[in-house]
């Protein structure tokens, strides 16, 4: 047993700096990012949020708005199999993503990013499943995930990953912290994950934990190549889900729903997700013009003119101690 007592930090325990800008307006912000991937040596151009690949806001509906937006989605995982036809226009603004028994499938698809997600990435079954992946196909540009430390970030990037999805327990309906115990605060984890693709050149996903705008952006000056939501895209019109009573479910993808919507109850598995309710919020363009809106109003307050000078704009002050701290980014 160890005890690691350095600090270690969630998006609630700090705020961001501001600083002085010679900015006039949030309008002058370029939210778009060119990103150019280490084995498919693609590029890619836009601005990098992402819905989650969760039934509730994975779904064509969503991936209407979102391409429009020049965003992406990632379609739910039933999708894959039986319904990709239901995803048009906007390809290239498409991530799917399967499990390791779902590598067939996945090498299937022609446009967009593959990706290969499960809940514990530290296993040896699924770095081969990566490199089984790399190998089917070589020219895609392919995302892995989920880790939170820098070793395994390293490891499933030399493995054949492009990008690796970075979280463990932080979403609103995960409750995987709690029935397990396992996590790490996820802004430290974007923090050091993203420091170490870098150094290999490759990109980093921030999964999870983001309640507002304002989360958002200290993911992206922490260092996050990608923001991928969930909570805040659900209840709205291009969910998947009924409204009643003013309120529609949300559910995480290993929660009782989940496993009752799919078949996947085992006697060996219990839930590590919840579902909630959450308010009836209309047509989803609105959120996003909020999201993006936010992003750029950071960005004034820093002066950062681009969303790829944020984080070198970014001093993170803690908040939730005694002394406050700064820590220059």
């Amino acid at each position: 047993m160890l005890i690691n007592e350095d600090i270690k930090i969630d998006y609630s325990d700090v705020l961001i700096r501001p600083k002085r800008s010679t900015m006039n307006s949030r309008g002058e912000v370029y939210l778009g990012r060119t990103h150019k991937f280490l084995w498919s040596k693609k590029k890619w151009t836009g601005i990098p949020i992402m819905s989650a690949n969760m039934d509730t806001v994975g779904t064509p509906g969503m991936h209407k708005i979102l391409s429009k937006n020049n965003m992406i989605t990632c379609p739910a995982k039933h999708y894959l199999k039986k319904d990709v036809s239901k995803f048009k226009g906007g390809l290239e603004n498409i991530c799917w993503f399967g499990g390791i028994d779902d590598i067939k499938h996945l090498s299937k698809i022609k446009k967009g990013f593959i990706g290969l997600d499960v809940a514990n990435g530290y296993t040896i079954r699924f770095v081969d499943a990566v490199k089984k992946l790399r190998d089917k196909c070589p020219e895609a540009t392919i995302a892995a995930g989920n880790v939170v430390t820098a070793d395994m970030t390293q490891e499933l990037i030399l493995a054949g990953a492009d990008i690796v999805k970075v979280g463990i327990g932080p979403g609103s309906v995960c409750t995987t912290r709690i029935k397990t115990g396992i996590g790490y605060p996820q802004l430290s984890a974007v923090i050091e994950c993203a420091d170490a693709a870098h150094g290999l050149d490759a990109h980093i996903i921030a999964d999870g934990g983001c309640t507002n705008s304002g989360d958002i952006v200290k993911a992206f000056a922490g260092g996050a190549d990608f923001v991928m939501i969930g909570g805040i895209l659900a209840g709205h019109d291009e969910c998947d889900g009924e409204v009643e009573n003013g309120v529609m479910k949300f559910y995480g993808m290993a929660s009782e729903s989940a496993m009752d919507r799919h078949g996947n109850h085992n006697n060996y598995r219990g839930a590590e997700g919840k579902t909630v309710e959450v308010p009836y919020r209309g047509k989803v363009d609105d959120t996003i013009k909020d999201i993006l809106s936010g992003i750029r109003s950071a960005c004034t307050y820093v002066g950062a003119n681009r969303l790829k000078t944020l984080s070198k704009c970014t001093t993170f002050v803690r908040v939730h101690n005694t002394h406050n701290t700064i820590y220059e980014d």
